[in-house]
């Protein structure tokens, strides 16, 4: 088996088989560990700030994330059937409270439900 020839100048081709790491390994590793990319872009104009942008991206399994104390998606109704129902079931209580509050200062003005 022949290794491949080094490039100009002494290095390895870094895209040849020679790479210890494959790109499954290298995910593998930043699931894992997980990753945190940050930075914030400004835009000013004569020392007046006129945008600000900032950046903050997270890569890691959910695991990780759960173990850092990130589980937002848990409660994003867009995102769970559970957090969905739990805003159903809160909006219910909402509701029922307040009818039950209107039905206290005039009795005569709600209509009931028929049996």
């Amino acid at each position: 088996m022949t290794t491949p020839a080094p490039r100009s100048g002494g290095f390895p081709d870094p895209y040849g088989h020679s790479s210890g790491a494959n790109l499954a390994d290298i995910l593998e590793r930043v699931l894992d560990k997980g990753i945190v990319i940050a930075g914030d872009i400004r835009i000013n104009l004569l020392d007046i700030e006129l945008l600000t942008v900032k950046l903050r991206l997270i890569v890691a399994s959910v695991d990780k994330a759960k173990e850092m104390g990130i589980d937002w998606w848990e409660s994003d109704p867009a995102l769970s059937s559970r957090a969905r129902r739990d805003e159903l079931t809160r909006e219910n209580a909402e509701l029922r409270e307040r009818l039950a509050r209107l039905e206290e200062l005039e009795p005569g003005r709600v209509r009931k439900e028929a049996p």
